[in-house]
C-alpha cells in the first residue's frame, strides 16, 4: 500500500521524552501496516486530523495523554471521535487519572486507557493495540476489489445476496439493475465471470471459499455456527479431536446478526454479533475446524454407534458424536400482507447491510428485547429517526437496564408501547404499516419504508423430525428434563443421559436451541464448551 494511503496512527502527549517512547514503540511494532505520526501539541494534533480528513485518509487508532495544558486528553478524543468517528481511541493516564478514564469510557465511549509506564510494550501495550485494531480492520470497509452485484435494491434475492456477501466481509459493490432486468440479481466476479440469479452455494463455490472435507469420519460433528457451536468447535478441536463445523445461513437467524453486543465479558466498547462471529471462526479454523457453510442439515440419522448427518449440498457425513446448537430464528411478523414484503423494506434481524438505505431514513423497530433495543441504538447513529413498536407496557419488561438507560438517552429514538403492527402495504415494496393501540384500539397508518423485526423465536429443528425428543415449542431435551431412561426407546446405553445430551446417545444439544437454557450469550458460550467435556467422557465409553 502506498505511504500516503496507510491508516494513521497518533499519538498525542506533551512530554516529550513520552511522546519519544510512543513512538519508538508504535514504528517498531505496526509502521509496516500503518503511518505513524506523533504531535506534542492537542491543537495541532486537531488540525492533522482536519488534514487527513481533507485529503480522504483515515486515522485507524488514536493515543492520547490525559493531563496536556491545552485541553485534556478525553477533551482531544472527543474532538478526533467527531472528525473520525471509527478510529479507536486509547487514553494514557497516570495512576491518580485511572477514575477519570474510566468514566470516559461510559461517556464518551473510549475505547481503552493505558497506564504509564506500559513496559514491556510486549506485555502491556501491543495485546492491547492489536486487538483494537484488529476490530478496526474488521469494521473498517477495505478497498475494493472487484465483486459487483446488481440487482433491484428492494428485492428480497438482491438483499440475501447482499447479506451473504457482508457476512462473509467481502468487498463489492452494489449497482442498481435496470428495471425488469430478468438476469437481476447478477453478482459479477473480478476475473469477468457472470453469475446470474446465484445460490448462496454457487456465490460460496465460485469465490473458493468452500472447505473440503479433510477427514472420512469425525469425532464430532456440530450443526451451527453462532457462539455455542464455535465455543465447541475450538475447544473440541483444540483438544485434538477431527471437527467438522455445520453452517448454515439462513435469513432472520439470530446468531452473528446482533449490530452491538455491550454486556459480553471482555469487549468494553462492545462488539457487533458479525465482528464476533469472523473472530471466533477464525480462532476454530487456526486450530484446524473444517467449515462447511453455508449448508444446512436435513436429515440425522443412526448407523450402529456412529451418526450420519445428510446435507441440503447433497453430502453424507458421519460421526461419533453430534452436538445441536443451530440456534434460533425470528418469529415472523403476524401482519396482513408481511410476507409479501419480507427483504423488500421488511427485514428480520439487525440486517446490517441494509444500513446504508437507511441513511436519513425513518426506521422502525418491532419489538422490545435487547436485540430490538441493541438495533434501535445502532440505526440511530445513522437514520434521522427510529420509533420502536413494543407490545408491552414499558421496555423495562424484557429488555436490560443499561439498553433502556441508552435508549431513553437517544433523543432521535421514539419508543411507542402497547402497540401492535396489524398490517403491512405498498407497491413493489413496503411503503406504510398499520398499528393498533392495544388499550384504545385505535388504528393508524404510518409511512414506513425501513421495518426490522425482533419479536420472539423458535428453534431451527423441525429437520430432526421425531429422532430427537423435543418439548411442545421445538426446543431439545436433554438430561433430567428427559425423564425416566426407561421411556426413551432410543436408549441403550446403562447409565442416563448426560446433562447436555439428547434422547439419543451420543448425540448432544446446547445453547438457546436446548430446553430450558438460559438464551444469553454467554451462557450459550459455556454450554458450548461445557459440552465438548461431555462428548470427552462418551468417547471414553465407548
Amino acid at each position: 500500500m502506498p505511504e500516503q494511503r496507510r491508516p494513521v496512527l497518533l499519538a498525542v502527549d506533551d512530554d516529550d521524552h513520552v511522546l519519544r517512547a510512543v513512538r519508538r514503540d508504535l514504528s517498531r511494532a505496526y509502521q509496516e501496516r500503518y503511518r505513524v505520526v506523533a504531535s506534542s501539541s492537542p491543537v495541532e494534533a486537531t488540525r492533522i486530523l482536519d488534514r487527513l480528513r481533507e485529503r480522504r485518509e483515515e486515522a485507524a487508532l488514536i493515543l492520547s495523554d490525559q493531563r496536556m495544558p491545552e485541553m485534556t486528553g478525553v477533551e482531544f478524543l472527543v474532538e478526533a471521535g467527531r472528525r473520525f468517528p471509527a478510529a479507536r481511541r486509547v487514553l494514557l493516564t497516570a495512576y491518580a487519572d485511572t477514575s477519570v478514564a474510566i468514566s470516559a469510557i461510559n461517556e464518551v465511549r473510549l475505547d481503552h486507557y493505558l497506564v504509564k509506564p506500559w513496559e514491556p510494550p510486549e506485555e502491556r501495550l501491543y495485546p492491547v493495540l492489536d486487538d483494537l485494531l484488529s476490530d478496526w480492520e474488521s469494521a473498517h470497509e477495505p478497498p475494493y476489489q472487484g465483486i459487483r452485484l446488481v440487482g433491484h435494491r428492494f428485492a428480497p434475492a438482491t438483499h440475501r445476496l447482499r447479506d451473504l456477501l457482508t457476512r462473509y466481509r467481502l468487498p463489492f459493490r452494489f449497482e442498481e439493475a435496470e428495471p425488469g432486468d430478468p438476469g437481476a440479481p447478477e453478482v459479477v466476479l473480478p476475473d469477468g465471470r457472470r453469475l446470474a440469479r446465484p445460490g448462496h452455494g454457487e456465490v460460496v463455490a465460485a469465490l473458493g471459499l468452500a472447505t473440503e472435507l479433510s477427514h472420512p469420519h469425525y469425532d464430532v460433528a456440530i450443526v451451527g455456527g453462532g457462539p455455542t457451536g464455535l465455543a465447541a468447535s475450538v475447544y473440541a478441536s483444540s483438544e485434538g479431536m477431527a471437527t467438522l463445523l455445520i453452517e448454515a445461513y439462513v435469513p432472520g437467524g439470530q446468531a452473528g446478526t446482533s449490530s452491538r453486543i455491550e454486556n459480553y465479558l471482555g469487549f468494553p466498547s462492545g462488539i457487533s454479533g458479525v465482528d464476533l462471529t469472523n473472530r471466533a471462526m477464525a480462532q476454530a479454523r487456526r486450530f484446524g475446524v473444517d467449515v462447511l457453510a453455508p449448508v444446512e442439515a436435513r436429515r440425522l440419522s443412526r448407523a450402529g454407534r456412529a451418526c450420519v448427518l445428510n446435507l441440503s449440498d447433497g453430502k453424507e457425513i458421519t460421526a461419533a458424536t453430534v452436538l445441536l446448537s443451530p440456534g434460533l430464528s425470528y418469529r415472523g411478523l403476524d401482519a396482513e400482507d408481511a410476507g409479501r414484503f419480507e427483504g423488500a423494506g421488511l427485514y428480520y434481524g439487525a440486517a446490517l447491510t441494509e444500513t446504508e438505505s437507511c441513511v436519513g431514513r425513518q426506521v422502525w423497530i418491532v419489538g422490545g428485547a435487547n436485540s430490538a433495543g441493541q438495533a434501535a441504538l445502532h440505526f440511530s447513529r445513522h437514520a434521522c429517526h427510529v420509533t420502536m413498536v413494543v407490545r408491552a407496557d414499558s421496555l423495562a419488561s424484557g429488555m436490560s437496564a443499561y439498553l433502556v438507560d441508552e435508549i431513553a438517552a437517544t433523543g432521535n429514538i421514539t419508543v411507542m408501547t402497547n402497540t401492535l403492527v396489524v398490517a403491512t402495504g405498498g407497491a413493489d415494496r413496503l411503503e406504510h404499516i398499520t398499528l393498533r393501540d392495544t388499550r384504545s384500539g385505535e388504528v393508524s397508518t404510518r409511512e414506513a419504508e425501513h421495518v426490522f423485526v425482533f419479536i420472539g423465536a423458535r428453534p431451527r429443528t423441525e429437520w430432526l423430525d421425531d429422532l430427537v425428543r423435543r418439548d411442545a415449542h421445538g426446543f431439545l431435551l436433554t438430561g433430567p428434563d428427559l425423564g425416566p431412561v426407561a421411556g426413551l426407546a432410543s436408549w441403550d446405553l446403562p447409565r442416563p443421559p448426560l446433562l447436555l445430551e439428547t434422547s439419543v446417545p451420543g448425540v448432544f444439544a446446547a445453547g438457546d436451541v436446548r430446553a430450558n437454557s438460559v438464551k444469553r450469550l454467554a451462557s450459550g458460550v459455556g454450554e458450548g464448551a461445557m459440552a465438548v467435556s461431555m462428548i470427552h467422557r462418551y468417547h471414553s465409553e465407548s
